[in-house]
């Protein structure tokens, strides 16, 4: 560089009141935690999310869902509009790198005073043989024009890499969506199969629960039961049928939840309730954490806007150094259109070159500047949070997983039990060897476990899908 342009930058740099160039420091960092090797000391070769949601999920009618929901969800619309925003801003940024040409086409006409340097020289003047110039001058301009910004400290290539970024940041976050999406239906669509198997159960205590009344009424007859035991049984009924209510209300939202979810007006979500009792078909491999950084796509996706960033903060650094311009135009230029094509008399042109540095609103570069090392901080601290974050998900979802594997074992014990409770209070009673109260109670005990295992199965299911989505699965 020679002592000129040195002389120039750090005139600008010491005049923007930051101490030198030295200021604009544009290499950031920020404290980094080491990832840890395992998860839980669970030491895996392969990760559940390297396999495709299509294989991961067998369920064929789960699997229609979700395709269902790729093609039409409308957040994940918006999300692809937002790659072709970003993609013509790619463009935009890469036009700026090259001379901007156009068409320049002008007609005027000009009268200079007689008592003028221009009026008294016109007047003498031949503009064609034997023609002085006119009083009232036509002037006529058929050319073009360009103008280039030099990119001589490298801010248009850094606008155009940060666009990039974003771009490729945009395509991330759109990954993520489906990501999101893929589980959310899956959720809900083993939410709505744990609301059908609780409909059912509720519906054969009901009638369980209707033949104990009617017996209960045929014992009253016989004197054997008061009016106390039928009011009980009857009441112990009418709470089984407003909880059957309330599951179908249930039911109805979940099925519109999903439908929103696919982009369609309410309608039935086709679904065997039997799926849900099904073994889960994978067999749960965690990976190693450090998979999770190019696996999960908002992690990804928090890379790209750290470059972004990073590129944004170069390009502020190059604005307080000056722009070097070159302007240029060639063209056709005459007072009369029959000798505006006549070269090389009509022939005109021009070039210049032009350095601008700023002097004035050095302020607001420097705003413009901490405003662009603030963002890269930021981008840096919410890259190190996603980290976190992900393998703070898998790690509860995998003690979810082991804690929701013993509560099911034992819920179904506790299922069994309480199932031989009920025929064994149904036969005391009748026998006189047990009260009414006994029979209500152990009804109501084995409803309750029944609807506690089913959600212990729910739950399984959808930690399944948590973690599945936690390590990175879903999207691709």
């Amino acid at each position: 560089m020679n002592n000129k342009v040195f002389n120039i930058i750090a005139a600008i740099c010491v005049g923007a009141g930051i101490g030198g160039c030295g200021a604009l420091n544009t290499d950031l960092s920020i404290a980094e935690n080491p990832i840890p090797e395992t998860f839980d000391n669970h030491v895996d070769q392969t990760s559940i999310a390297e396999i495709d949601w299509r294989d991961y999920f067998s369920d064929p009618q789960l699997l229609e869902l979700v395709d269902t929901a790729i093609r039409n969800n409308f957040d994940l619309q918006i999300a692809l509009q937002r790659i072709e925003t970003n993609r013509a801003s790619v463009k935009l940024a890469n036009g700026a790198l090259l001379p901007q040409v156009g068409l320049d086409i002008g007609g005027g006409v000009r009268k200079f005073g007689l008592y003028t340097m221009d009026g008294a020289g016109n007047a003498s003047t031949e503009i064609t043989p034997g023609q002085t110039v006119p009083e009232n001058l036509p002037d006529m301009y058929l050319g073009l024009m360009a103008s280039w910004e030099i990119d001589v400290w490298g801010k248009l290539q850094n606008q155009r890499k940060s666009a990039l970024s974003e771009y490729l940041a945009s395509i991330e976050g759109t990954n993520f969506v489906i990501s999101n999406l893929v589980a959310d239906v899956a959720i809900f669509y083993y939410q709505l199969l744990a609301l059908d198997n609780e409909l059912e159960t509720i519906r054969q205590t009901i009638q369980r629960q209707k033949e104990a009344l009617d017996v209960v009424k045929l014992q009253k007859e016989a004197g054997r039961a008061n009016e106390l035991a039928v009011q009980q049984f009857n009441a112990q009924l009418l709470e089984s049928q407003i909880m059957e209510n309330e599951t179908l209300q249930k039911i109805a939202e979940t099925e519109n939840k999903i439908n929103f979810l696919l982009g369609r007006f309410p309608q039935p979500v086709s679904r065997k309730k039997e799926v849900l009792f099904t073994d889960i078909p994978k067999q749960i491999a965690l990976g190693i954490p450090s998979e999770l950084l190019s696996n999960r796509p908002d992690i990804r996706q928090a890379e790209f806007e750290i470059k972004a960033s990073n590129f944004d903060l170069e390009a502020a650094k190059a604005a307080f150094f000056p722009n070097v311009n070159i302007t240029a135009a060639v063209g056709f230029q005459a007072f009369n259109p029959e000798f505006l094509f006549m070269s090389p008399a009509s022939l005109a042109y021009s070039v210049m070159g032009t350095l601008v540095a700023p002097l004035i609103n050095l302020n607001a570069l420097k705003a413009q500047f901490n405003t662009a090392k603030a963002n890269q901080l930021s981008a840096m601290y919410d890259y190190q949070k996603k980290i976190l974050n992900a393998y703070v998900e898998v790690s509860n979802e995998l003690s979810n997983i082991k804690n929701l594997q013993s509560i099911n074992t034992l819920k179904k014990q506790q299922s069994d039990v309480l199932k031989q409770s009920v025929e064994a209070s149904k036969e005391l009673y009748k026998s006189a060897r047990a009260s009414y109260l006994e029979v209500l109670a152990a009804q109501q005990n084995a409803l309750q476990t029944n609807l506690e295992l089913i959600e212990v199965v729910r739950q399984k299911w959808i930690a399944t899908v948590n973690i599945y989505k936690a390590l990175g699965g879903g999207w691709t």
